[in-house]
């Protein structure tokens, strides 16, 4: 299985939606009515989790690599484009 986009649409597309809900993640994180990050936000959060999980790590035998397109949905929940 290869680990680019460009040969997997699925694999792009499943990326694609994690970087879009970590970007609702962060909107939801930082909406106004208190300090603590409320129901919304945690549920957003976990399902950028499990979309995250979906994808294939960057190098197979090591476990502690991070799955393939983690720099840009991380960067996607903190609001940073």
């Amino acid at each position: 299985m290869t680990n680019e986009f460009s040969f997997n649409m699925t694999q792009a597309k499943i990326h694609g939606l994690s970087v879009q809900v970590g970007e609702l993640f962060a909107d939801l994180y930082r909406a106004p009515g208190g300090s603590l990050p409320g129901a919304d936000s945690n549920e957003a959060l976990e399902a950028y989790k499990s979309l995250r999980r979906l994808l294939p790590r960057e190098y197979h035998w090591d476990e502690s690599s991070r799955h393939v397109g983690a720099t840009a949905a991380h960067k996607a929940t903190q609001g940073v484009s």
